[in-house]
């Protein structure tokens, strides 16, 4: 396999030196205001694509829409480098960019968001019709199911593109409680089915994609069991949300269902899962999105660190990918955190980059 990965990790290594280095992160951390991060990533790949995005939109949104244009073109890179054996578990993970963006579109339609305050997030280079890497849902599809008037809407709309039909089936559900999370749940349930089909099937010798798809199972699974406890669902329907292929068992979910609460659920994980500082934030900020955060750094964490130990194989592209998935999410990390004033410690202790080098 090493011969066929060789002009891969040749490609990568390229490019892979326009990745922040230590120095810019730690001036990313010192910077007063965006002004002077705007200063700091000009000489970065990120300063063309953040000026452009200066003369359509204001403020962290321009920052937004710039990483989110390099980030694509990252993705599509990585995509493209990959050898005809890899591209289709590569065009698998990437279409979790489809679910994401699905998922902003379902909830500005639930909740009653501004279009222009929705497109301002999603995952797109506003400029081709080509969806993020190797996605189905470019910027002209995306912009259209925005423009449809209601959730069932959008459902049928998306039929076409492979996702409708699990939203159709889910939309009962989503009427007797009117939250996204049924929707998404099915989506990322869809997702990840696919994606453990397509590493099931590969060369047999990428056993760091296959923990990674593990790890991103569990994360599924973990974060379904929070929402599903906090949300009241009855033990015997939220069994159903339950993914095979990582290491919590079906047995353990179903038990973990039956819990009272949040915290109890984390006690009942034990140490299998880093949750207990997010159970702190829960408790005073009354929102899941720590346990999002603590869970996908978790996942990135551990499989960057293994993909530099194989680079000439598929890890080597899944690597690149979750450096670039990682030092976006930093960006937007600090970039949010400028605007609502967090201290510079809280910052640090919270990035995933600097913890992998």
């Amino acid at each position: 396999m090493d011969f066929v990965y060789a002009g891969s990790l040749g490609r990568i290594k390229a490019l892979t030196p326009g990745f922040l280095t230590p120095g810019q992160y730690q001036a990313l951390l010192g910077a007063r205001d965006l002004t002077e991060v705007g200063k700091i990533l000009e000489g970065t790949w990120y300063g063309p694509e953040i000026t452009r995005a200066q003369g359509a939109y204001a403020g962290e949104e321009a920052f937004e829409v710039g990483i989110n244009r390099q980030f694509v073109r990252l993705n599509r890179f990585a995509y493209q480098s990959a050898p005809f054996a890899g591209k289709p578990v590569v065009g698998a993970y990437l279409r979790r960019w489809d679910v994401e963006n699905i998922g902003l579109i379902l909830s500005a339609k639930a909740y009653g968001r501004l279009l222009s305050d929705t497109e301002t997030f999603l995952i797109s280079d506003r400029e081709s019709a080509e969806a993020p890497g190797a996605g189905l849902l470019g910027i002209d599809d995306l912009r259209g199911l925005l423009a449809l008037p209601s959730v069932e809407a959008v459902a049928n709309q998306l039929v076409k593109f492979g996702y409708g039909s699990v939203l159709l089936e889910n939309l009962e559900a989503f009427h007797s409680r009117p939250d996204v999370f049924f929707l998404v749940q099915a989506l990322e349930r869809q997702y990840l089915e696919q994606l453990r089909g397509a590493v099931r099937f590969f060369q047999g010798d990428e056993w760091v994609v296959r923990q990674f798809v593990s790890q991103e199972l569990d994360r599924r699974n973990v974060l379904a069991l929070l929402k599903g406890v906090e949300l009241h669902i009855p033990p015997e329907e939220l069994t159903t949300f339950f993914l095979e292929g990582g290491s919590l068992s079906a047995k353990t979910f179903a038990d973990l269902c039956a819990l009272p609460g949040v915290a109890e659920v984390v006690s009942g994980l034990g140490n299998a899962f880093p949750l207990t500082e997010a159970l702190s934030r829960h408790a005073k900020e009354h929102s899941l999105v720590p346990f999002e955060e603590a869970l996908g750094r978790w996942a990135l964490e551990k499989t960057l660190v293994l993909t530099r130990q194989f680079p000439l194989s598929l890890a080597g592209i899944f690597g690149f990918l979750l450096q670039a998935e990682a030092e976006r999410s930093d960006l937007r990390r600090i970039i949010y955190g400028k605007v609502y004033g967090l201290p510079e410690e809280r910052l640090s202790a919270e990035l995933l980059v600097p913890r992998t080098r």
